[in-house]
């Protein structure tokens, strides 16, 4: 089906020419010999979206520009949501650009889909005025590691169970502020280094202690500052869509009186929301185990 994706290629680049596209995004994964393809053209980026690059050649791996998605069970629309957020994160997308989306499923072994997303539009925070910087101030790889995380959560819960809980990033000073401590800090005590959530010895224990009520509070470096901790900012937004609970109520208010960003797990639904300003700035939706 080499053929199918070449085709399908080929036609996205006309489309980017058309519409003119920032980049194109390729899920990567969903090409069974993507060395075999033609890909690179003039005039925009190709963007490799991959789980761990096990599928993309040497060369292409150093020529070409990549986004690691978790290594999870992702909707065509999943793969994309996640690629484009992490996109903007590390300064490769901003408000008004226009990407062309790759996508399929990687049993098949072809790309199958083609669409055309203009990230003010879909991610509509970006058109609120007042918000210049989504991820200001905060390093791309934390923010990535948090989403990461939150991901494998919403689709593996913890011990069988589903799991609800939220991830606080950046302007911890402000944010303690609104904070109380709801059980003995599990992280009191420990060296940076030993509590950064880059570390990837610290995913186990992470994963354990998102069973705890409450919030985990980050600096924008990555390190850990608190775990099982209430927020208690306030929220009275008239827009706030309905159907969300008190947890999406607390990182609503949280991120409102604050410069944080916050990823928060739905317990009901596995949905991973990130809030910016108390709004909703992208909702994907639980990966499918």
């Amino acid at each position: 089906m080499n053929n199918l994706s070449q085709l399908i290629i080929n036609c996205a680049h006309d489309i980017a020419k058309e519409v003119g596209s920032r980049a194109i995004f390729l899920y990567a994964d969903a090409c069974k010999d993507i060395g075999a393809l033609e890909l690179k053209r003039e005039g925009f980026d190709m963007i490799l979206i991959t789980k761990d690059g096990s599928n993309l050649p040497e060369a292409l791996k150093k020529e070409a520009r990549t986004i690691t998605v978790p290594n999870l069970n992702l909707t065509r629309v999943g793969q994309m949501k996640i690629a484009i957020t992490k996109g903007i994160a590390g300064g490769l997308l901003k408000k008004g650009d226009k990407v062309v989306c790759l996508t399929g499923i990687p049993k098949f072994g072809y790309v199958d889909s083609v669409s055309v997303i203009d990230v003010g539009r879909e991610f509509e925070i970006l058109t609120a005025e007042y918000i210049s910087d989504i991820f200001e101030g905060i390093q791309p790889e934390v923010f990535e590691a948090v989403l990461n995380i939150a991901l494998e959560l919403a689709a593996q819960g913890r011990e069988g169970r589903p799991i609800g809980t939220i991830f606080v990033i950046g302007d911890h000073e402000k944010v303690l502020q609104f904070s109380r401590q709801m059980i003995m800090n599990p992280f009191m005590g420990y060296k940076e280094e030993e509590r950064n959530i880059l570390n990837p010895a610290l995913l186990d224990t992470i994963k354990e202690f998102s069973a705890l009520d409450g919030a985990f509070i980050l600096k924008d470096n990555g390190v850990l500052l608190t775990a099982g901790t209430h927020l208690n900012a306030a929220f009275e937004g008239k827009d706030f869509p309905k159907g969300l609970g008190s947890r999406h109520i607390a990182t609503a208010g949280i991120t409102n009186v604050t410069n944080a960003i916050a990823v928060v797990i739905s317990e009901s639904s596995g949905t991973v929301r990130v809030f910016k300003k108390g709004k909703i700035f992208v909702s994907i939706e639980k990966p499918v185990e």
